[in-house]
């Protein structure tokens, strides 16, 4: 099981800088979710990644397909209602393209036009969405059963909710608040990696 931490545009750009450092050593992909921050903001933490070694195999942008290709970024991550999955696949075929989903029937829809994986959620209830009912684990089940590309779970997936995730045979979880919220990131990201081996 993979594990993806997915930023949650909550500190600076040196401040998350030093965190994702801090935790890269962990973790299989870091996803950049950093939608109040500009152009700019965000190809400056990316030198900064650069500079200290941070491997562009591991980057995950999220729906920014310029920056994507100004920076050669190999990975790019589309919401739901963003960009369409099969227009980005037919002009960049290079390009590793994910995708969120909210439903069985949108993580069909987003193999048929071409994404590489797919993320679903939210799992579990998240502050990240409050008010919001939670869709569960059981489409997991389900799209592990009819769909042949990775599918990752993210929303409130706790230490303890891990076990859960496994039983799924989910190909990984993405955790936001979990890591990037928490007093000790670094921490958390091996508790988490622990929790995933065992």
């Amino acid at each position: 099981m993979k594990l993806i931490a997915v930023t949650a545009d909550s500190m600076t750009v040196e401040k998350l800088t030093d965190t994702i450092i801090d935790i890269i050593d962990e973790i299989d992909f870091l996803q950049i979710r950093e939608k109040s921050k500009t152009a700019r903001e965000i190809l400056q933490l990316l030198d900064y990644l650069q500079m200290n070694g941070v491997d562009k195999e591991k980057v995950i942008l999220n729906d920014r397909l310029d920056i994507v290709l100004l920076s050669d970024i190999p990975n790019l991550h589309l919401p739901e209602h963003g960009l369409p999955v099969k227009t980005v696949k037919k002009q960049y075929p290079h390009l590793r393209v994910g995708c969120s989903v909210h439903s069985f029937e949108k993580a069909k829809e987003a193999e048929a036009d071409g994404a590489d994986y797919i993320i679903f959620g939210h799992c579990f209830e998240t502050s990240s969405k409050r008010g919001i009912p939670p869709n569960g684990i059981l489409p997991i089940e389900r799209m592990k059963r009819e769909i042949h590309i990775p599918v990752y779970g993210i929303g409130g997936i706790s230490l303890e909710e891990v076990p859960l995730m496994k039983q799924t045979k989910a190909d990984g979880i993405a955790i936001m608040s979990g890591i990037f919220h928490a007093d000790a990131p670094n921490v958390m990201i091996k508790k988490y990696r622990e929790a995933i081996s065992k």
